[in-house]
């Protein structure tokens, strides 16, 4: 009788909850694994693309099917594992003059707004504090794909594409890779396993 009591409370408390609530999945990003990856381009001297990454981050991302308004990300970034496949360049734009890992070792993403635009793309928006500022950045995003893997656990991955601006972020010597090194382009792939 108590069994059946205490059933029906919990089948009335579930069904007293907004539907949304219930349809919020949250992912760990799978960064341990490496099925994640933040990677960028800037031209050099505008003759070439340096291509590099950064080997260490972490975060969460939270993923309402139902109601993209409630989705979220955050990220860290650990900014001294900056690489570009150059010992010296690495050394070069880890120190005071780009970068400053050691007065800035991280690199943070707080999302503030998800915009659905349907058919599994979306616009990201986002306070990203960098190089000691913060500023809003969008992402375009698009999902990739969700389902079962082989291991018994489900996984949600996504691909987001933005453009940052070095004079936005007080990159003192900046100016020496040449103009066209002003945009820097970001690509994201992540991929998270829910919880």
């Amino acid at each position: 009788m108590i069994r059946k009591q205490a059933l029906r409370l919990l089948l009335a408390t579930a069904l007293a909850m907004p539907t949304g609530a219930l349809a919020v999945e949250h992912y760990l990003i799978d960064t341990p694994k490496m099925h994640a990856f933040i990677t960028f381009k800037v031209q050099h001297l505008g003759f070439s693309w340096l291509l590099g990454r950064f080997n260490r981050f972490s975060g969460s991302f939270d993923y309402d099917p139902d109601n993209p308004a409630n989705n979220r990300v955050e990220v860290v970034i650990d900014t001294a594992s900056l690489d570009t496949n150059h010992a010296e360049r690495d050394k070069h734009l880890r120190d005071e003059r780009f970068f400053h890992v050691e007065k800035y070792p991280e690199a943070r993403f707080i999302s503030t707004r998800w915009e659905d635009l349907g058919n599994g793309r979306a616009r990201l928006a986002g306070n990203l504090t960098l190089h000691g500022m913060t500023k809003e950045v969008v992402i375009d995003v698009n999902q990739v794909g969700a389902g079962k893997d082989p291991w018994g656990g489900f996984r949600r991955g996504f691909e987001g594409r933005t453009t940052l601006h070095l004079s936005d972020w007080n990159f003192a010597k900046a100016a020496m890779l040449g103009p066209a090194a002003e945009n820097i382009e970001l690509y994201l792939s992540i991929e998270g396993i829910r919880q």
